[in-house]
């Protein structure tokens, strides 16, 4: 029998979300249950009988857990990336993976147009100073974005939401991504890995994590930029080497790096999850050329209802 055909049953919510989703689930035929202090193993038991589960990172769905889902259908996961999700070994069972990266592909580009203009003007060095009672201005003249290269690896929905707001700065924005071709237009120009090493100032990575992607960013590729370089990331942490960032900055390959992510992150990307702060990360917390926020580029009051409302539009797409 084929289950996209009935529209109805329960759906498990184990992550915070917006109400809209709950609002439209139950206006298209489905129970919505709450479960957001669940364990792993509740959530083995409880979803025995769930047509679908709506998660964020909280939890690593692996082959056990969708063993236990015999009657599953769907995984809507709100935000971008579903490397939490053995996503193969669920589709081999017939249960569909959606996530929602459309719904903050805005605050992102937002986000990384706002860390890149703090990082080249020394804001949060100059706030900081004043706050201390020191006026420095020579010490902090800032560089502008206009006529410099910007290099974007991966130009999907974050990497394209970045170059749009890059375009009233008179910039050269050129972007390389692996798996895409054709994407040249008004905002962009499509090019090599090659051409990124060669021109770029100023590089923003928005790549999902992958076994391809883990550590991309490291010591040897750095090396690879003919100049030096201010460096952005908005993605995920683990798509840098942490040492090999230092390793470039302390070289003055990099000139200055602005994260929203870090590798030192939690899987549900709430803590770090260190008993003690190992050297790289002393340095990146120390250090005046570094400016750090909580993984919280995709995270804006508009962006948790678009999350919502994209991954319900995705869910009624499947039964329709």
């Amino acid at each position: 029998m084929n289950r996209l055909r009935i529209k109805s049953g329960k759906i498990l919510i184990i992550d915070k979300v917006h109400p809209v989703i709950k609002e439209k689930l139950k206006d298209l035929g489905f129970d919505c249950i709450e479960r957001i202090n669940i364990s792993y193993e509740q959530l083995k038991m409880e979803i025995a009988d769930c047509k679908g589960v709506i998660v964020r990172s909280r939890y690593s769905l692996e082959k056990d857990f969708f063993d236990a889902a015999k009657e599953l259908v769907f995984v809507g996961r709100i935000g971008s990336g579903l490397e939490n999700i053995d996503t193969e070994y669920a589709e081999s069972l017939g249960i569909r993976c959606v996530s929602s990266p459309e719904g903050n592909r805005d605050a992102v580009g937002e986000h990384a147009l706002g860390l890149l203009l703090a990082l080249m003007n020394n804001i949060c060095k100059a706030d900081k100073e004043i706050k201390e009672g020191k006026w420095l201005r020579e010490q902090n003249r800032g560089f502008e974005i206009m006529g410099r290269t910007v290099g974007i690896i991966g130009y999907g929905n974050t990497g394209s939401a970045f170059a749009q707001r890059l375009a009233g700065f008179r910039a050269d924005v050129i972007a390389y991504d692996k798996y895409k071709s054709g994407y040249g237009n008004q905002y962009v120009e499509e090019t090599s890995i090659e051409d990124i090493f060669k021109r770029t100032d100023i590089l923003s990575i928005h790549v999902p994590l992958t076994t391809e992607t883990h550590y991309m960013v490291n010591k040897n590729f750095l090396g690879k930029f003919q100049k030096p370089i201010y460096f952005i990331n908005t993605s995920r942490g683990q798509v840098v080497d942490t040492a090999g960032l230092v390793n470039a900055i302390k070289n003055n390959r990099v000139k200055g790096a602005a994260l929203d992510v870090l590798e030192y992150e939690s899987d549900s990307f709430e803590t770090l999850k260190l008993r003690k702060r190992p050297e790289p990360l002393k340095y990146l917390l120390q250090s005046s050329k570094v400016i750090l926020s909580p993984h919280v580029a995709g995270v804006t009051f508009e962006s948790q209802y678009k999350l919502a409302d994209v991954l319900y539009r995705k869910i009624e797409s499947l039964f329709n």
